[in-house]
């Protein structure tokens, strides 16, 4: 029985002794790889930059031609090229750049809404490039109902009663 309770106790001491070298955060010379990552993610830039990637616009006239532009920066060193630009629905149509964005360079994706979709709305515009992972734009509104044109008013033909 002791030699059993002196087994677990040195197994006990031995791991105990393994796991604290393996996480030492007070020695000065231990690398934290998270922490390494994430300063250098945050000084990555990003080769494309987006002024913004949510536009939001209320009481848009019904069956106007409205337009979201959404302005992005080649803030890379490789030109840009927009391969696909695919919208979350039918109602909604994007126009991307046709020829390659060079570098300091910018330009827009215009997207258009069917504004004759009387409501508020949320769609989604998924930008794939050559030089990053797709960017997700986002339109958002409310379309104002149709205004009907006032009818003339019908004033009753009065005859001369006095005849």
């Amino acid at each position: 029985m002791k030699i059993l309770f002196s087994s677990l106790l040195l197994f006990i001491g031995s791991v105990s002794f393994v796991a604290a070298q393996d996480h030492d955060h007070n020695d000065p010379n231990h690398k934290h790889t998270e922490a390494t990552k994430d300063k250098k993610a945050k000084k990555k830039k990003e080769p494309i930059t987006f002024k913004t990637l949510t536009i939001e616009r209320n009481d848009i006239p019904y069956g106007s031609d409205e337009t979201f532009s959404f302005e992005f920066k080649n803030t890379g060193k490789e030109p840009i090229i927009v391969s696909n630009v695919q919208t979350s629905c039918g109602c909604t149509k994007a126009k991307s750049p046709e020829a390659p964005v060079a570098p300091k360079k910018s330009a827009e994706i215009a997207v258009k809404y069917d504004t004759k979709r009387v409501g508020a709305f949320t769609k989604t515009i998924t930008v794939t490039t050559n030089v990053s992972e797709p960017i997700i734009l986002t339109i958002k509104g409310t379309v104002a109902p149709e205004k009907k044109a006032a009818e003339p008013e019908i004033v009753p033909k009065v005859e001369n009663l006095n005849k």
